[in-house]
């Protein structure tokens, strides 16, 4: 079995991303939401798991301030049981506190135990709920929050990292 490998997303995984979505999700996402992500969003940051090549699963969330709001996690159905949701999520978790992020925010069905689940043995916990919240059969979603984000990376830096001057510099 190849290494799965954790990424970020780049405009080149959009459709095999919708995929996942579209075989995850009773109401996907379009194509055309994740080019948006992936292009105008300066808040999304997503992951991808692949294994030789092929996109198994991602994770999304929009940094606004000092806290993700997680959008998406999703593993295709052949690859679940193998830790790749909770891979995935963990490695969010890490890049979100390397922007800065002190906690996260998500909301789940409440029928995904699964997922439920997975989000607790990270951490996060059980805060509110809201009613009808899912279009496709108004299903409650539970909010989650997590405050016990792992520490920043002394080193980490994306391409996006504007770097400043410093004052004695001028």
């Amino acid at each position: 079995m190849a290494d799965v490998i954790i990424r970020r997303m780049t405009i080149d995984d959009v459709d095999a991303v919708h995929r996942v979505e579209c075989a995850c999700f009773p109401k996907p996402w379009t194509r055309e939401d994740f080019v948006k992500e992936m292009t105008q969003n300066t808040c999304a940051r997503y992951l991808v798991a692949e294994e030789e090549g092929r996109v198994m699963g991602f994770a999304g969330t929009w940094v606004v301030l000092d806290e993700a709001h997680v959008t998406n996690v999703a593993v295709m159905q052949e690859y679940r049981g193998r830790g790749i949701g909770k891979m995935l999520t963990r490695a969010l978790m890490q890049y979100a506190a390397n922007l800065g992020v002190t906690y996260a925010t998500l909301e789940v069905r409440r029928s995904n135990e699964v997922a439920q689940n997975l989000y607790k043995s990270l951490g996060f916990q059980y805060v509110g709920v809201r009613k009808r919240y899912y279009e496709d059969n108004g299903e409650d979603a539970f909010i989650f929050c997590c405050i016990s984000m792992p520490e920043a990376e002394e080193d980490f830096e994306e391409e996006e990292t504007l770097h400043t001057q410093e004052a004695s510099d001028f």
